[in-house]
């Protein structure tokens, strides 16, 4: 099986999380022009380098190389490089996917926050390994407003069925608190423009979206988006139980929902204000 990392940046990150697959036949970084020593830590462990610039259309990171990179495996999972595997997950694949008809499979995730480990509140999972062939990322258009370079919210379109392994993932990033509010800010501003897109569709119960998709753009703007979230995760899923972390990282991810709302009615202001 291929693995492929997308990064930017990632020098505090990628030693840890190459270290640990020395077991899989081929390790690609995907790089969009880090500045740090990226480059030469993947080429340190072994793995195929490939330099990814973005030109803002279709298609993003993993699209580009799932379209331009020749791989000699069936199967590819991608992996970011703040999610680290071990050796029950190894040996789980390597029993799994021997025999399988499925075209992709769900992945979970062991999350942690500021350097502990949750055991409650939503859990995190991710459709990001598939079968050579059998699909790719969704195509959003956003041509010219996204400013990611990578599909952080587009789903998989795979033909066939999909499973799901069950021995989970590390889900840890070593850069801080700092760099989570960035990334999460980015996001944000994604998130918004992509509502602010889709409601400007007459027909949004017709379009392409999963359910969970719908559901979300349905609800985004709603000011009781952000304090359910915080309930259902805190209490619902019993995220209190994490201690003084549990409630902190529920409360930054309702702080998120609550960026996204402001982002939206701030754009829909500003295009109020441009037509006047």
């Amino acid at each position: 099986m291929t693995i492929v990392l997308p990064v930017r940046n990632e020098e505090r990150n990628l030693p840890e999380c190459l270290r640990a697959l020395g077991r899989f036949e081929e390790v690609v970084v995907v790089d969009s022009r880090s500045t740090d020593r990226t480059p030469d830590i993947a080429r340190e462990f072994g793995a195929t380098y490939l330099d990814f610039v973005w030109d803002g259309k279709f298609p993003k990171k993993r699209n580009w190389v799932l379209r331009h990179h020749q791989f000699t495996t069936p199967w590819v999972m991608f992996l970011d490089a703040d999610e680290f595997v071990d050796e029950a997950f190894c040996d789980e694949l390597a029993r799994t996917l021997i025999e399988s008809t499925h075209s992709g499979f769900w992945i979970e995730y062991r999350n942690w926050f500021m350097a502990r480990q949750l055991r409650h509140g939503t859990p995190f999972s991710k459709l990001s390994l598939m079968r050579i062939g059998a699909g790719e990322y969704e195509r959003i258009d956003e041509d010219h407003w996204s400013q990611l370079d990578i599909e952080v919210h587009e789903h998989p379109v795979l033909r066939g069925t999909v499973g799901t392994i069950s021995a989970a993932i590390d889900h840890r990033d070593y850069k801080g608190l700092d760099r989570y509010i960035a990334r999460h800010n980015d996001y944000s501003t994604w998130e918004a423009r992509r509502f602010t897109a889709l409601r400007k569709h007459d027909n949004f119960d017709k379009l392409p979206l999963t359910r969970r998709q719908r559901t979300k753009y349905r609800i985004l703007d709603r000011w009781w988006c952000a304090p359910v979230y915080f309930l259902d995760s805190y209490f619902r899923r019993f995220g209190f139980l994490d201690g003084h972390v549990g409630f902190r990282f529920a409360l930054m991810k309702a702080f998120y929902f609550w960026q996204i709302r402001l982002k939206i009615a701030e754009m829909v202001q500003n295009e109020a204000d441009a037509k006047r």
